[in-house]
């Protein structure tokens, strides 16, 4: 049972990856939960809507990124899970940011099975 659910995260995990670089921000809301919290160095935290305005707003720009997940624990019906992800965003007029880092997500399974992230702990910072 606990490898599934590992796989389910590790799905999860890729299709946040595939829809963030397609710009499919619906796919990427339905992997949160509604109460979902990001805290990012700098920022207060935030939630699902916060999110999602700020991804309306990346309209035009160019995401490419890979993860390599580095752990994963399944306890019951949460996880966590500790991830290293390097993203590049390219702007409409070219200019290209790096950002690398790890993670630290929480992840819950509903009713329906599914797992989504609860919590997420974004350190990624910006690469010369």
């Amino acid at each position: 049972m606990a490898g599934d659910d590992e796989q389910a995260i590790r799905k999860v995990v890729d299709t946040w990856m595939t829809a963030s670089q397609a710009g499919d921000i619906d796919a990427v809301l339905g992997l949160m939960t509604d109460d979902v919290v990001f805290m990012v160095p700098g920022h207060e935290p935030f939630g699902k809507e916060a999110f999602a305005a700020a991804s309306a707003g990346m309209k035009g720009i160019t995401l490419k990124g890979r993860n390599d997940i580095r752990e994963i624990k399944v306890l019951g019906d949460w996880a966590y899970l500790r991830n290293h992800i390097d993203m590049e965003m390219t702007l409409p007029d070219g200019t290209t940011t790096r950002r690398a880092g790890y993670t630290l997500t929480i992840l819950t399974k509903g009713s329906d099975g599914r797992w989504r992230l609860a919590r997420d702990a974004n350190l990624l910072t910006e690469q010369k």
